[in-house]
Order: C-alpha cells, then structure tokens, then sequence
C-alpha cells in the first residue's frame, strides 16, 4: 500500500469514531491487532488489548468510563507503513464528573490496507487527575 493509501486508512477509522461507529474502526483491524493504551496497571483503559476482540473491550470499557466532549486529530505524517498522528481531546470521567484535556500521539502500523499495531501517547497524569483526582496515581 502506499503512504496516502496508509494515510486515508487511518483517517477513515478517524472517521468512523467521530460517528461513534465502532463496527467499521474494528472492521480497520486486522484480526491480530496490538492495541497499546498507557498507564497498564494505573488507569482503567491503560494496557495491550489484543484482536479485534480486545480493541472492542478497549471502545466498550471507554464508552463506560468516559464521555469526550472534543476528539480532534490535527496533523498526520505517513511514511512507508507507519501513520502518525497528533491532535488533542477533551472529556469528563464518568465516575468523577472530573474532565480533561490532553494532547496525544497516535502511532499506527498498517498490514495489507488495515491496522495491524496501534500505541497511543498521551498525558496519563492529568487522565489520573481525572479519574482519582490526584497526578500523583500515574
């Protein structure tokens, strides 16, 4: 595939979660996907999720635990099978009514026109902040 072919993958899957449509970023996976959250051991949604079964715990266990209120990918660089992508959300914990604003990094890997490693970058104190209530957790 080539780097802009890449590029639209992501950005479709982009996309799909901006609709809340979950089935179509899964259908972006290939069957063995690594899916990297950060904070394993320290924040729920924190750690590898493995197949499309274990993106699909990873969207439902976000869809519990917090509401974003802004998700917004800004800039990309595609180059051979790697996307990156930065950009910033905002939201609220479920549990805490506490929110959250944060900038991340996105790296994918594409296999055959689907996603086949995902790892995000992010600010896990202030997701912390949120969720406990103190950057101290993470």
């Amino acid at each position: 595939m080539s780097e802009q072919q890449n590029l639209q993958t992501v950005k479709d899957a982009y996309a799909a979660f901006g609709r809340r449509d979950i089935p179509t970023v899964l259908k972006a996976l290939t069957d063995d996907v690594e899916w990297i959250i950060p904070g394993e051991g320290v924040l729920p949604l924190g750690g590898v999720y493995h197949g499309r079964d274990g993106a699909a715990r990873f969207f439902q266990k976000l869809a519990e635990t917090a509401e974003l209120t802004s998700f917004e990918p800004r800039d990309f660089v595609a180059q051979g099978d790697r996307v990156v992508a930065l950009g910033q959300s905002k939201g609220r914990v479920k549990s805490t009514s506490r929110t959250f604003e944060l900038q991340w990094a996105m790296a994918f890997t594409i296999r055959d026109g689907k996603v086949s490693k995902f790892r995000e970058y992010t600010d896990t104190a202030a997701l912390a902040a949120a969720f406990y209530g103190s950057a101290a957790s993470a």
